[in-house]
């Protein structure tokens, strides 16, 4: 029997009223309404996780100065967040190999939205770092939990949709930072802007609740806590870590670049990350049907290609619109990269998909926090424009990555 064929046997639905155990994931027709439904309950929960970590960042500033916290400080607090990232990672993956996917999002989204209402409402700096911890530790814990959900989706579906609900978590950045803006300029209280979060996301959880995925096809088995990854997960891993490094360097240093080397006025600072945050939302709604029709190597090949130009761009003439353009190519560049090797990931065939998504989420977020201390170190020693250049031996990296690791036709060697 074939692995999506089994998957469909076990997979089982749960609605208000019954649960309804799906034999055959599409009907003469279409899809069936109870697999819409599903795949409708994971987006939701991708756009609520990115909602509630948007609404945090959005928030820093006032946080900082409720807090008289220097840069220095803001710093060290901030690493709390990562800090419970990493704790969680080989927690996430055997909680979702053991329990199931289902139960670790809704348990982790209950207490990921109230650590939230707990860092606006942190009134010392050791709250505020304990509460950030914990909010780190539970964002991770449902980031492994709903990746595993639409790794099972894409299989009942027979075709790739990851980047589409990475898509509606960006868009749900978008969302976050403008309700954020609002809440500043009417003086809103931070703990009352995340309760009112926390609200909207508990109501919407109890009812995504009852249509996600309830069973994967590996829960229930006793999984090892750590488990060493094989060759073909750690080039993916490399593949996100060199990715992700590029995609931290544009949220810290986005800004500063504009500022300081295109040297625009400060209304204007804010042009080159929203220009790339447009390219990589938009780019993760098409990046689906793209990867399905030209295979996964030639998308990641790709898209470190664009992720180069684009840099090039910037480097080579760093005037405003030519520099928008290049951040513009770097957000197509880096748009699908996540997505489409987390969704090849979660076809391991030595690990359980929670598993694997955690050791490849790994290597990535590493790229993510270590990426923008090193663009500062080099920048530094040099340039802000010299240390945008170094970042062109990662995203050649990734194209060379994807040459010699992912096979034609299927996701990963």
């Amino acid at each position: 029997m074939s692995t999506i064929t089994e998957i469909k046997r076990k997979a089982l639905f749960v609605a208000p009223e019954r649960v309804v155990a799906r034999t055959e994931a599409r009907v003469e027709g279409g899809i069936q309404p109870s697999l819409r439904r599903n795949r409708a309950a994971v987006g939701l929960v991708f756009f609520l996780h990115g909602l509630c970590f948007a609404s945090w960042a959005s928030r820093i500033p006032t946080i900082q100065a409720n807090l008289h916290l220097t840069s220095s400080a803001l710093g060290a607090v901030l690493f709390a967040l990562p800090a419970g990232f990493f704790v969680s990672l080989p927690f996430a993956g055997w909680l979702v190999g053991r329990l199931g996917s289902r139960r670790v999002v809704i348990v982790a989204a209950v207490l990921y939205s109230l650590a939230l209402v707990c860092v606006g409402a942190s009134s010392t700096v050791p709250a505020l770092v304990c509460c950030l911890f914990c909010f780190g530790f539970f964002a991770n814990l449902l980031n492994i939990s709903i990746n595993t959900q639409a790794v099972v989706v894409e299989r009942l579906y027979e075709r790739k949709l990851m980047a589409t609900f990475h898509g509606l978590w960006s868009l749900a950045g978008f969302t976050g930072a403008a309700i954020g803006t609002w809440m500043m300029a009417h003086a809103v209280p931070p703990a009352h802007h995340y309760i009112l979060i926390c609200v909207i996301f508990l109501l919407v959880i109890s009812t995504c609740a009852f249509y996600l995925v309830s069973q994967d096809d590996v829960a229930g088995e006793k999984l090892p806590l750590f488990a060493l990854p094989d060759r073909a997960l750690i080039s993916l891993g490399l593949i996100a870590f060199c990715s992700m490094i590029a995609e931290g360097a544009m949220f810290d240093w986005s800004g500063i670049y504009f500022s300081n080397v295109v040297r625009v006025d400060a209304a204007h600072t804010g042009l080159g990350y929203t220009t790339f945050m447009i390219a990589m939302a938009g780019m993760r709604f098409v990046a689906d049907r793209l990867s399905g029709r030209f295979g996964l190597k030639r998308i990641l090949q790709v898209s470190g290609l664009l992720t180069t130009v684009g840099l090039l761009i910037a480097v080579l003439f760093p005037t405003l619109f030519p520099s928008m353009a290049g951040f513009f190519l770097i957000g197509m560049g880096v748009s699908a990269v996540v997505p489409l090797v987390f969704s090849a990931a979660g076809k391991s065939k030595t690990l359980s998909p929670g598993v694997a998504i955690a050791a490849v989420s790994s290597l990535g977020f590493m790229g993510m926090l270590i990426g923008p201390p090193i663009i500062g170190f080099i920048a530094e020693a040099t340039s802000l424009r010299i240390s945008f250049l170094a970042l062109l031996v990662l995203s050649v990296s990734v194209m060379v990555l994807s040459s010699v690791s992912v096979r034609p036709g299927s996701d990963a060697e």
